[in-house]
């Protein structure tokens, strides 16, 4: 009977913990309710998460190795004041999309951040390649959000604008659609895939 009790309670905590897993990965890691797929799903997600934590990590090392550049303008990424404002403070948002078969991207222009959201199927990795883009670019990620229904995910990054950035809004919704469409093929000029709004 002891027996009996303490397999019946290795059961009970084996699916609490199950249940806790589940919650805590986005519904399209796990295509099914399984074990064997939660469990999966999870070490997936933990892989994503690794690789997303390994890229900030060596993004923060060369920052604290390589000496701090001299302040230079942003020409392309100004902000521009609203006409109907009436305080000098407040500034106008500037919004781009970029979208194709694979993506919709949005950068919107806010205060002294960036907005960016990115709509797309679930494609692993993709993630740190949107970092990656960023990093390239000069912008340092302040906030990451991911949210997902199915096998769709939406990516919300709020990213701050580096001195040395030399982008504007449609150029940067554009390098990000990029990093969707390079492996899947799609030639895209920027003029067919942005729209600018603003």
């Amino acid at each position: 009977m002891s027996h009996i009790a303490v397999e019946r309670n290795r059961r009970r905590q084996m699916n609490e913990h199950l249940k806790v897993l589940r919650s805590l990965t986005p519904s399209f890691y796990i295509k099914r309710g399984d074990q064997a797929s939660i469990i999966g799903g999870a070490i997936e997600f933990i892989k994503e998460l690794q690789q997303v934590l390994h890229s900030l990590e060596a993004k923060k090392k060369r920052k604290s190795l390589s000496p701090s550049p001299t302040p230079s303008p942003r020409p392309l990424l100004q902000l521009t004041p609203s006409p109907t404002s009436s305080s000098p403070d407040t500034v106008k948002e500037l919004c781009a999309c970029c979208n194709s078969p694979v993506a919709d991207v949005e950068a919107k222009l806010s205060g002294s951040n960036v907005l960016l959201r990115t709509l797309s199927k679930r494609i692993p990795g993709q993630v740190v390649k949107i970092i990656t883009v960023l990093e390239r670019q000069a912008f340092e990620i302040l906030h990451l959000n991911i949210s997902s229904m199915e096998d769709t995910v939406l990516y919300s990054f709020v990213i701050k604008i580096g001195l040395e950035c030399q982008l504007s809004v449609e150029e940067l919704a554009f390098e990000v659609q990029k990093s969707f469409c390079e492996e899947i093929g799609y030639p895209r000029s920027l003029g067919d895939a942005c729209t600018m709004d603003g």
